[in-house]
């Protein structure tokens, strides 16, 4: 698996994103399809990828597995009570626990996010069907952001 991040500087995301494609598979894109659910793919190829943007950055993996990529920004708002909607019952205790429940609250986030790229079903509907650890070794922080990484290996 490979990573890769921009800021993007008033860049378009999709077109930021694509550039970071372009420079991680290393040559000439081949024709991009989607899934009827809407993930992207390379018809015939053995290569999947994932992008990702923030209203700072763009984020892409590249990998020999189905990959899915999720990012949000450390200060970004969010409404804490958000978690009652989309955290299973495992996942909300840990949220109840956590010293910075914002961190937590968006560390669930990605998961659930690249999770539903990976497996191409995206979020149908809340995602607390799911049972992620804060300490889940798939999200790293890179540019003030949390990134979550998941290929389905």
């Amino acid at each position: 698996m490979k990573l890769l991040s921009e800021k993007l500087n008033g860049l378009d995301p999709h077109e930021a994103g694509l550039s970071l494609l372009q420079k991680l598979y290393g040559a000439p894109l081949p024709e991009i399809k989607r899934t009827p659910l809407g993930k992207p793919y390379f018809p015939g190829e053995d290569v999947h990828f994932s992008i990702s943007h923030t209203k700072n950055y763009v984020f892409c993996a590249i990998g020999e597995h189905p990959i899915g990529i999720d990012a949000e920004e450390l200060d970004r708002d969010i409404r804490l009570s958000l978690a009652e909607k989309f955290l299973s019952p495992g996942e909300l205790k840990q949220f109840q626990n956590a010293p910075d429940k914002k961190r937590a609250l968006l560390t669930f986030w990605v998961l659930k996010e690249a999770a539903g790229k990976c497996t191409g079903e995206g979020l149908q509907l809340w995602p607390n069907h799911t049972d992620f650890a804060l300490n889940d070794p798939r999200v790293r922080e890179l540019d003030g952001c949390l990134v979550a990484v998941i290929e389905a290996l």
